[in-house]
């Protein structure tokens, strides 16, 4: 079973660059303290470290 991770945005996308926005966005997080969980994949471990000022990772069950 893969292993799973949860994405919380803790910190606004304003004033940030479109790329940071766009991946913030592709990870579907909206608003802060908006939650998803995804599969711990490379793309999406790729799309956490390049946003990880804004966004807190978590294991999940």
């Amino acid at each position: 079973m893969a292993k799973k991770i949860k994405v919380t945005l803790v910190k606004s996308v304003i004033g940030q660059k479109p790329e940071k926005k766009a991946t913030v966005r592709s990870l579907g997080l909206k608003k802060i303290s908006s939650s998803v969980v995804h599969e711990a994949t490379p793309a999406v471990l790729g799309m956490v470290n390049a946003v990880a000022h804004l966004v807190k990772v978590e294991e999940a069950e």
